[in-house]
């Protein structure tokens, strides 16, 4: 599971697909609806709020708006609680993690996004996080 950090709009279609997939499955796992994936390192910062399911609802609606601003067909609905207006921490470092994670990815599956996104200079975050100073998150797993 990979609940990006970075802004959406990186991500190519497969993987903005596999976010939505993703950040579902993760909406589940906080409503207690699964087996699986309950101490998955990702949903920490989702578990540590006061309301884990709307924080998760923000996350994903972000993740719908980039989805119709691209014409795909998400299903808004699937999405069970109002939005937040909080924002969560993330770390500069990783934010940094994650787009050069993205980065290998694409250079192997999209050489064109590859080409385009390697430009960057400033890596935006998810609309439900804000940057503060830091190197990778502690929940964050490395090969």
């Amino acid at each position: 599971m990979r609940l990006w950090s970075i802004h959406p709009e990186y991500l190519d279609a497969k993987g903005l697909v596999a976010l939505w997939r993703e950040a579902l499955l993760a909406q589940k796992v906080l409503m207690g609806e699964t087996r699986g994936y309950k101490n998955h390192p990702q949903l920490q910062r989702f578990k540590n709020t006061d309301d884990p399911i709307s924080t998760i609802a923000t996350y994903l609606h972000y993740v719908h708006i980039e989805a119709d601003a691209r014409g795909y067909q998400f299903n808004r609905n699937k999405i069970v609680k109002e939005i937040s207006e909080l924002k969560l921490p993330v770390t500069q470092g990783q934010i940094d993690y994650e787009f050069a994670h993205l980065l290998k990815k694409l250079k192997a599956r999209g050489p064109e996004s590859y080409k385009k996104l390697r430009k960057i200079k400033e890596i935006h975050p998810h609309p439900a996080f804000y940057i503060v100073p830091g190197n990778l998150e502690e929940w964050e797993i490395t090969r």
